[in-house]
């Protein structure tokens, strides 16, 4: 039997070695001070963020990354510095072997914050 999804971020983060929770709770505070009023959760099996009821961000780890989930996508202002990333669609993934860009996930959450709002 597959073991059951987590049930808080907490226990999503408990599931990975010590320097991968590291990375994650890293991502996770980052997204909580750039948007202090965003809902931590899990959806989609993965920590969740939402902004009034809507899903605002999620993040999930893997073997050799971060997946960042949605993206802003097309005329992003953040286009050129996202360009250096694997991308899909409307996702981003951070290599765990290189620093985590924790200035532009701040930087991402505000304006899908800002977004979401509107």
């Amino acid at each position: 039997m597959p073991p059951s999804p987590p049930t808080s971020i907490d226990a999503y983060i408990a599931d990975f070695p010590a320097g991968v929770q590291s990375i994650l709770q890293e991502i996770r505070t980052t997204v909580q001070q750039a948007v202090p009023q965003a809902e931590a959760t899990i959806k989609y099996a993965m920590p969740t963020f939402t902004l009034n009821g809507r899903n605002l961000v999620h993040f999930a780890a893997f073997k050799k990354h971060i997946g960042f989930y949605p993206v802003p996508q097309g005329s992003s202002p953040f286009e050129q510095e996202l360009s250096r990333y694997k991308q899909g669609r409307g996702s981003v993934q951070f290599p765990l072997n290189q620093p985590i860009p924790l200035d532009l996930i701040a930087r991402l959450v505000k304006y899908l914050a800002k977004r979401t709002n509107t």
